[in-house]
């Protein structure tokens, strides 16, 4: 949508467009985490043969997880194509949404291991495609300046997706329900981002709009130090997060002797999610007041550290609450500079969406190897304290990182 204007961008999108994009994000977000936090685990659990949950949880998981993690950049590419040829992302969102909301309706019927990994898989890679587009979204319209910001909201849609996911799941019982429920709510949610106009033309509109630059991508995608070292900061705390996510339903209910881990979860996620939404809320804004990202990323991975090993020594209520409070925090922080970190060190306005793409292999890519780190773990090499003691090291890995962002101060 070229609009040749001169309207001053610095003040970014309308916010009835944020708000748009923002809901479309709690729609993605309801679509995966309702399941994995939920569904997949209790589905898991009656569908297992010999005790087996873990493993086939892991199985699952980890089968979408690889899925994602080569969809996302393939929509990058065609959503890049769609865009330089015809202005919009459009199809690239609603194909992805058909497809995701037709692997949910899958799940509800699975009642076996293969046709879950199967549900699964589809959900992955269909609700990649809407994903893939609102990232780059950002990247097209909202300016340098207010990344922070928008980001952060971004960041705090995807939490609230996780408790209105685990919310939904819960309430209707842990089973199919809560699978056509989802599959209801996401489309309801990431439609009215189509009919939402942002009010400010596309960053890129006058390349697009010129001579040769109107041509789609370059074949070579250009990369540098700055776009790694955010590649590795997102794939290092996103693993934390895996690590931190993926067995927390069995340990409430092995470790912690929980009788119901799902009402649990659902209070936890709460917790989570308000704290990690206040302290991505601050630190976005902090980031764009200051123009300073590093600091806070450098404060997320202790403080997601320190979070972990609380988790490593919990065993009652209390230090588990306490303990996710702490995760909350260092994962809020994370996401308040996350996505302004990772559209900053776009290198080409022509492949936002592209190399967009391969920045979220950073984020999916910890979902696959979180089960095969996490399993043996739990199972064979210290269970759940040297778990969360891994964990708590790969978070502090991540300052490592942070001198090598180059531009990104």
């Amino acid at each position: 949508m070229v609009t040749g204007t001169h309207e001053d961008v610095t003040a970014g999108p309308r916010r009835g467009w944020i708000a748009a994009l923002v809901t479309a994000t709690v729609g993605v977000a309801v679509g995966w985490f309702g399941p994995i936090q939920i569904l997949l685990p209790a589905q898991s659990a009656l569908i297992a043969v010999d005790g087996g949950k873990e493993g086939l949880l892991a199985l699952v998981t980890g089968a979408g997880a690889a899925a994602s993690m080569i969809a996302n950049p393939l929509w990058g590419v065609l959503s890049d194509r769609l865009r330089a040829r015809t202005g919009s992302r459009a199809p690239v969102l609603l194909i992805g949404l058909g497809v995701g909301v037709a692997g949910l309706l899958v799940l509800a019927a699975a009642a076996s291991p293969p046709v879950m990994v199967l549900g699964w898989v589809l959900t992955q890679v269909g609700l990649n495609g809407p994903f893939a587009v609102l990232a780059a979204l950002i990247a097209d319209r909202v300016p340098e300046q207010r990344r922070g910001l928008v980001g952060s909201l971004f960041g705090i849609a995807q939490l609230t997706g996780t408790i209105v996911g685990t919310a939904l799941a819960v309430a209707l019982g842990e089973g199919a329900l809560g699978y056509i429920a989802i599959a209801v709510a996401v489309p309801l949610l990431v439609v009215p981002i189509l009919i939402t106009r942002p009010g400010v033309p596309d960053a890129a509109a006058e390349p697009l709009a010129t001579g040769a630059a109107a041509a789609p991508p370059r074949r070579g995608l250009r990369v540098d130090r700055t776009f790694v070292a955010a590649f590795g900061l997102r794939f290092l705390l996103n693993l934390v997060s895996a690590l931190g996510l993926l067995y927390l339903y069995y340990f409430l209910s092995d470790r912690a002797q929980i009788d119901d881990p799902g009402t649990w979860i659902l209070v936890l996620t709460a917790c989570y999610v308000v704290v990690a939404g206040i302290a991505a809320g601050v630190g976005g804004a902090l980031s764009d007041r200051l123009r300073r990202r590093r600091g806070v990323a450098a404060g997320a991975a202790i403080v997601l550290a320190v979070g972990a090993v609380l988790m490593a020594f919990a065993v009652d209520v209390p230090l588990i609450v306490t303990a996710v409070l702490v995760l909350g925090v260092g994962y809020g922080l994370f996401l308040a500079v996350d996505v302004a970190i990772v559209t900053d060190a776009l290198p080409d306005p022509r492949t936002r969406a592209t190399l967009l793409g391969v920045a979220n292999i950073a984020s999916t890519l910890p979902q696959v190897l979180a089960p095969v780190i996490a399993a043996p773990v739990v199972t064979s090499l210290g269970g759940y304290p040297a778990l969360y003691a891994a964990t708590a090291v790969v978070a502090m890995l991540a300052l490592f990182v942070l001198p090598f962002l180059g531009r990104i101060r």
